[in-house]
């Protein structure tokens, strides 16, 4: 019997309402358990025997209380000749123990199976919701400005460019762009981090962010079907229906065990009577019906895509998105990491790291500099306006405003400022009108933006990507756990060259076209690596859909690698592949104690059955038990610190 059968023909529909599994709606097991109780402590305890037909009908009853449900499903399975399943099993070994005159055990082995099977329901119907619980943070009401009014209505019926309103402690229900001045928000649902983070006016905000301080206004980019964390939650829900490798061997391993041990079990009824000169019957259909009772294979069936749920929910709560439980399995075989250089490890965002001024002051230099570059949109133009104002270059009436502006193409800008002749741009750019410079600048691997004031070179900025806080730490980390990092870029090989330095990687090139990085990942992996790559910009989309396991940066990730990945980091920290892959070891190492611990004990309950030291219920005790025991192991790796 597969895995899926078992979820379906059993009320293993885990999206099902908790009260399914309340005391209240299990009365009929709990008053067959009393009933089985009551009769163990007459019999055993007072020693009091009852009439056989009373004792009989009260077991009956006991019996139909707690095995109505499975008989039920035994039958409708019989019914289109799928004879080989725990429920088949469980009614065949039952009724054979009333037959034999064995009526509490018959009942013990219904009760005890039944009790297992609730509380392994419960538990995979638990691990569900708190994945869920993770991350669907988004309120069912939301605050819609229409005129002059605010409306109160469900976040569906919100339309893009709309203004909403959000006070402190609420919930984002979408997606949209902060109108208010700045304010500060919980993003854990998003990203995993609990530390407060600063938006101001016209960045992006998400639905799962929590305002904290102050009265907001966000204008709607975004459809609630459409909002990040609605992707995320459909991401979460898909994963858990992608099954591992383990998880389809186990359900294959249980559609052949299955059949395989009622075999055994006809035989050990069967056999005895050509080669035992003392064989009874009954003595060896009890040994046959043991057989029966510990083949039942529910714990290898539950409690092994329990253990992936707690994988997949654990990695949730961290800020990465597994879309599968086969993902899970992967990275814990992955021995090569490749990564992309811009928005993988760097910010991806352009900073002035190094201004030098000759012969100005600091100021003067900035305000110069900046009346050129805030005329323009380029990134680099960007860094360098920012830098001025942070620097305070706009201050006062000083402010020094460009006439005559020429683009130069693939040189810089040419101005008059403040009746001065100024030149912005690269190095080139000075060589064209003969103005010398200090030459060690060409060696420099960053961008080097040079200025010149009435043809005299009075210095220069040094403008680069910025390194993430923790790239280096995560490097360090995968070559520690003895992993070979790569990284491939498009970027300039100079720049690459520094970076790679910087972090200590030994594998790298840059100067890449997409296609060229899918050959460089193609021949690793012809090489008999198995490859994760990190992206995070369209150009990525292809490599990353090569890789054994493709991760994308959620964040400043595009959308084609978003989709395209096996994995997303939410919070664009490279620190979270090393904890991604210990995720992945612990589901692993969880999910074989689960295999090794159920199949020994039923290994040698099965032995000890076939010789008669075990009795039925014996049997059912360490059947359920061991079921709950994998089950509770399995839940455990939420609860881990990664």
């Amino acid at each position: 019997m597969n895995e899926h059968e078992h979820v379906q023909d059993h009320s293993h529909d885990h999206d099902h309402d908790q009260a399914q599994n309340s005391w209240l709606s299990k009365w009929p097991l709990l008053t067959a358990l009393l009933i089985l109780v009551a009769m163990q402590v007459l019999e055993l305890g007072f020693e009091l025997e009852l009439n056989a037909w009373i004792s009989l009908l009260i077991y009956i009853i006991a019996y139909l209380l707690a095995g109505y449900p499975v008989l039920y499903l035994a039958f409708k399975k019989a019914s289109r000749f799928d004879f080989f399943n725990e429920f088949v099993l469980m009614s065949v070994a039952t009724l054979g123990a009333f037959a034999i005159g064995a009526y509490s055990e018959g009942v013990a082995v219904m009760v005890f199976y039944s009790i297992g099977e609730w509380f392994q329901d419960a538990a995979v119907d638990k691990a569900k919701r708190n994945i869920k619980a993770l991350l669907d943070f988004r309120p069912d009401r939301v605050d819609v400005i229409r005129g002059a009014q605010v409306h109160t209505v469900k976040p569906q019926e919100v339309s893009l460019e709309e203004t909403i309103q959000v006070k402190p402690g609420e919930k984002l229900a979408l997606d949209g762009v902060l109108r208010t001045q700045k304010a500060f928000f919980n993003t854990a649902a998003l990203t995993g981090e609990s530390k407060p983070e600063q938006k101001t006016q016209g960045e992006q905000v998400y639905a799962g962010m929590i305002n904290l301080n102050q009265l907001i206004q966000v204008q709607v980019k975004a459809l609630f079907k459409d909002s990040k964390l609605s992707k995320i939650l459909e991401m979460v829900q898909d994963a858990t229906t992608r099954k591992s490798r383990t998880q389809l061997f186990i359900s294959r391993f249980a559609a052949v065990y299955t059949p395989i041990v009622f075999l055994l079990a006809l035989i050990v009824v069967v056999l005895p009577f050509f080669l035992v000169d003392t064989y009874i019957f009954r003595d060896w259909l009890y040994r046959g019906l043991v057989f029966l009772v510990i083949s039942c294979p529910c714990a290898l069936v539950v409690s092994i895509p329990l253990g992936y749920f707690g994988g997949i929910g654990l990695a949730s709560k961290n800020g990465v998105l597994f879309k599968g439980a086969n993902f899970l399995d992967v990275m814990t075989k992955v021995d090569t990491i490749v990564m992309d250089k811009t928005g993988t490890l760097t910010l991806g965002v352009f900073k002035v790291q190094e201004l030098k001024c000759v012969s100005l002051d600091e100021k003067t230099f900035l305000q110069y500099v900046a009346a050129l570059e805030r005329k323009s949109s380029h990134p680099i133009a960007v860094a360098i306006t920012a830098y001025a104002s942070a620097k305070d270059a706009f201050s006062g009436n000083e402010q020094l405003e460009a006439l005559d502006l020429e683009e130069l193409a693939g040189l810089g800008l040419k101005a008059q400022v403040n009746g001065r002749s100024l030149l912005i741009g690269n190095a080139r750019l000075l060589r064209k009108y003969n103005i010398s410079y200090d030459t060690a600048l060409d060696a420099i691997a960053e961008t080097i933006v040079v200025v010149a004031i009435d043809d005299i070179y009075e210095g220069y900025l040094r403008i680069a990507d910025e390194l993430k806080p923790d790239a280096k730490h995560a490097v360090e980390s995968l070559q520690k756990a003895g992993l070979q990092v790569v990284m491939l870029s498009g970027d300039r090989q100079s720049v690459v060259e520094s970076v790679a330095g910087t972090l200590g990687i030994t594998n790298f090139a840059g100067d890449l076209m997409p296609e060229q990085k899918v050959e460089r990942l193609s021949a690793l992996k012809a090489a008999g690596h198995r490859v994760a790559f990190v992206g995070d910009g369209l150009n990525d989309a292809p490599v990353i859909a090569l890789a054994d396991a493709g991760i994308a940066m959620g964040g400043l990730g595009s959308d084609a690698a978003i989709e395209t990945a096996d994995i997303v980091i939410q919070n664009d920290q490279p620190s979270k592949i090393p904890a991604l892959i210990k995720v992945g070891n612990i589901t692993r190492n969880i999910v074989w104690q689960n295999i090794c611990l159920a199949m020994g004990v039923k290994v040698l309950v099965l032995i000890l059955g076939a010789g008669g030291v075990a009795t039925l219920w014996e049997a059912v005790i360490a059947d359920v038990g061991v079921a709950l025991l994998a089950i509770l192991n399995a839940v455990r790796i939420q609860n881990f610190r990664i």
